[in-house]
């Protein structure tokens, strides 16, 4: 455990990020968010921080509990943070939202046959009133 960590290292040690480089371009780019503000690769992270930080699909809003700046198991990287409860009912909610859009929209089980083709075709020409 470090007294000081770079913002880019705690990502990284806190498994957010493979690399540090994949850290550095998301905080950079103003993807990562301290206490509601786009800050520097640079900054010193400090405990009781709110971060936000996306994933994929989703956007986790953690608070640092620890200081690390060395990359060790998942087990031990979850006791640098601890997500709001805020952050963990939003991202239920949308992954919810996201199963229910995909279970919607029905994927055909097999390619149209010729007569079927055809039909479309004939629709898509058909001129519109």
């Amino acid at each position: 455990m470090s007294d000081t960590v770079r913002l880019d290292k705690w990502l990284w040690a806190a498994r957010f990020f493979k690399t540090r480089a994949m850290a550095k371009k998301a905080i950079e780019g103003g993807k990562v968010h301290y206490d509601g503000a786009r800050v520097k690769t640079s900054k010193n992270v400090e405990l009781g921080a709110l971060i936000r930080v996306p994933q994929g699909w989703d956007v986790y809003e953690v608070e640092v509990t620890a200081l690390s700046d060395q990359r060790r198991g998942a087990p031990e990287a979850c006791k640098l943070y601890a997500e709001t409860p805020e952050s963990t009912e939003r991202r239920a909610r949308e992954a919810e939202a996201r199963r229910l859009t995909n279970e919607v929209m029905q994927h055909p089980l097999k390619r149209p046959d010729k007569k079927q083709r055809r039909d479309i075709q004939r629709f898509q020409r058909q001129p519109s009133e």
